[in-house]
């Protein structure tokens, strides 16, 4: 229930506050993953913003213009991902929660993960919409490889705790407009 309060709370003040005029830089996330990791050889986990989410689509162009990969997810049954190397280019369909995704594309396992979010706490937890398809594809993923987690907020996002259970996925980083969280 607590989740539940949260989420719809958030859901309405980010619906207000990101008229689009909030950015996240590009060159926050690059300089870290640049400190932590061999960036150029990787794969990055992108998302197609919808519902007043950060977005992340200039970041991921910058990545396309550095010739690192990129990939956008594509939902599949029983609520799991897989995500698709694509290019913005690419051509898209919309899935039936009317989000984008790649019309096609071989299936790749990201490296590094920018995961949208409904809210977060200073624990590096976050709340999503409630179906899990996140949690899921980090927990499987961390199974075939190591992987860096970025969730990606606007700061007012943040709450001062979030109710986990053994299911939810705590992240490696959380950048927002204003700080990074690790």
């Amino acid at each position: 229930m607590l989740k539940f309060k949260i989420r719809n709370k958030i859901l309405k003040n980010r619906k207000i506050k990101n008229q689009g005029k909030i950015k996240i830089k590009f060159n926050k996330i690059y300089s870290l993953l640049k400190k932590t990791t061999k960036i150029k050889k990787k794969i990055i986990g992108g998302y197609y913003p919808v519902n007043h989410e950060v977005d992340d689509l200039e970041i991921l162009k910058e990545f396309e213009k550095r010739k690192i990969k990129i990939s956008l997810p594509t939902i599949r049954k029983n609520y799991k991902m897989n995500f698709i190397e694509c290019s913005l280019d690419s051509a898209f369909s919309v899935n039936h929660y009317g989000i984008p995704e790649p019309a096609n594309g071989k299936t790749v396992y990201p490296d590094v993960l920018l995961v949208p979010l409904v809210a977060f706490d200073k624990n590096l937890n976050r709340l999503g919409y409630g179906a899990g398809f996140y949690d899921r594809f980090i927990e499987s993923l961390k199974k075939k490889k190591n992987i860096i987690t970025i969730g990606l907020a606007f700061d007012f996002q943040e709450v001062y705790l979030i109710p986990v259970s053994k299911l939810d996925q705590k992240l490696d980083y959380i950048i927002t407009n204003k700080k990074i969280l690790k």
